[in-house]
């Protein structure tokens, strides 16, 4: 019985190891790694704003840039009611246009007044800047040749006010932090 016992459990334990034949690897990066990893990836940490307001509407901004590139109307929606509530007295401008993009469910009533908000808020963004740098974009198609203004965290293209009909149309300008301003 109990070399049954023992052969069973061998036998268990044979099958276990032979059918794991998966082999498991654990990569370590040297901090070189890390950093040229990040450089590589897009994230919003890379801008630094000298207030928290600043920072959050800004992080708010690019989601509602990005819901707008992928035709998203709810999202946009439900960031620009997060956004509303970031803003401080002085800024009810702001915040009056982050209201009016959460209370509307067209899409193109959300791009217009997103590139409003974007007229309003870029020098906000400009000016609080403290380190990285944002990317300030043109599309000269946009609403009937008008062209309208959005700023992005990355140098890639993604247009928010013609989502997948016209991602890459753009005109790139860059706004370098003023730490960035007098390294150069």
């Amino acid at each position: 019985m109990k070399t049954l016992l023992k052969t069973s459990i061998l036998t268990l334990a044979f099958i276990a190891i032979v059918s794991c034949k998966e082999k498991q690897t654990v990569e370590i990066n040297t901090p070189e790694e890390v950093k040229a990893a990040k450089k590589k990836t897009a994230d919003i940490a890379d801008q630094g704003f000298i207030d928290g307001m600043t920072g959050k509407v800004w992080h708010n901004y690019l989601e509602i840039k990005m819901a707008l590139v992928r035709d998203d109307a709810e999202k946009a929606r439900s960031i620009s009611k997060d956004m509303a509530a970031s803003f401080e007295e002085e800024r009810m401008e702001l915040k009056n246009l982050a209201q009016d993009m959460a209370n509307t469910d067209d899409i193109e009533t959300l791009r217009e007044l997103f590139a409003q908000f974007t007229e309003k808020a870029g020098p906000m963004f400009e000016d609080a800047l403290s380190e990285g740098t944002i990317y300030k974009k043109f599309c000269p198609m946009a609403f009937n040749n008008e062209g309208a203004y959005w700023y992005a965290d990355v140098k890639e293209i993604t247009n928010p006010y013609f989502g997948d009909k016209m991602l890459k149309c753009c005109l790139l300008y860059t706004s370098p932090s003023p730490r960035d301003r007098q390294k150069s």
